[in-house]
């Protein structure tokens, strides 16, 4: 049975806080296997992120904590991996990041850790030194215990089917990868995509040059054409032209909700045909077209509401 998860945004409002609580109600409800928390350049929704993650540990979901290398020290990173993990966190995306609004390509805006792998690298020493063993039952002697390695963490990293903006080639991209897999990297998501083949073309080809962690597709249910303009822009890729026109010919919200759903539910149908092992869902703090994306494809079944 392939797997799905979620990724949402802290609030930044009380309005918004007010409105992604009750999202998040639904979201848990339905059990996906982990829900992601953005987190923003430098530490800037360091406490709102951190309320939801603490409020996520109290549920029976998985919180899995994002964390980019924009603007940190060394010890400052190490500062904040050490309060996610005091706070019982042990699931992360670990994220190079993007340059500040303004920044040009040689501007020093990353800080002291200079890649994705390099953050991946000290969130597991951070853990190791943090709690190096564990105490284990030994079988069939009751009380006796023995060491073992520690609590292993899971991190994971992004994966880019169409290829990063600043990579020079899918080779580049897939070299990249590998590398954070070799850093302890244990799971990739994928980039923002339109097209199932682009995502299942480029899995094909990570396997091949030897990239084993699974790489979950990321699927966005695009409701309007402005929120298709915005993705475009943030993630440089190429214009879906008929999904912008069947946008922008549907005229009301509604009618533009439906459009969206259906694109992202013929996505999914794709991918999981193709082979892939689950879903991770983009939901901007919203459940309704998420769940009802998963009800299309089989994976949930949703109330009236979420239809």
């Amino acid at each position: 049975m392939a797997t799905y998860s979620f990724e949402l945004y802290p609030p930044r409002t009380a309005a918004s806080e007010l409105s992604l609580y009750e999202s998040l109600g639904e979201l848990v409800a339905a059990a996906p296997e982990f829900i992601s928390v953005t987190y923003g350049a430098s530490g800037s929704t360091r406490d709102a992120s951190l309320g939801v993650l603490r409020h996520l540990l109290t549920t029976s979901v998985a919180p899995m904590a994002h964390l980019t290398c924009v603007g940190w020290t060394y010890p400052e990173m190490t500062r904040v991996i050490r309060e996610f993990l005091d706070a019982g966190l042990t699931s992360f995306l670990a994220l190079r990041g993007d340059p500040p609004a303004g920044a040009v390509e040689g501007d020093n805006f990353l800080g002291d850790l200079k890649s994705a792998g390099e953050l991946v690298q000290l969130i597991h020493r951070v853990q190791v030194e943090r709690a190096p063993f564990s105490q284990v039952d030994v079988p069939g002697f009751p009380g006796a215990k023995r060491l073992a390695s520690g609590e292993k963490v899971t991190i994971a990293v992004a994966a880019f089917p169409n290829g990063h903006p600043r990579s020079r080639s899918v080779e580049q991209d897939i070299d990249t990868l590998l590398a954070k897999e070799a850093a302890g990297a244990n799971l990739a998501i994928s980039q923002l995509f339109f097209a199932a083949d682009d995502y299942l073309r480029f899995v094909e080809q990570a396997r091949a040059a030897g990239v084993t962690m699974r790489i979950l597709p990321g699927v966005m249910p695009i409701l309007s054409p402005q929120r298709l303009h915005r993705m475009i822009e943030l993630t440089g890729e190429r214009m879906p032209l008929d999904l912008l026109a069947r946008l922008e010919s549907a005229g009301t919200e509604d009618a533009q909700y439906a459009v969206g759903v259906e694109h992202a539910s013929a996505l999914s149908r794709e991918l999981l045909d193709g082979g892939a092992t689950g879903l991770h869902l983009y939901t901007f703090n919203k459940h309704q077209a998420v769940l009802s994306v998963l009800g299309e494809v089989g994976l949930f079944t949703p109330t009236k509401e979420h239809a």
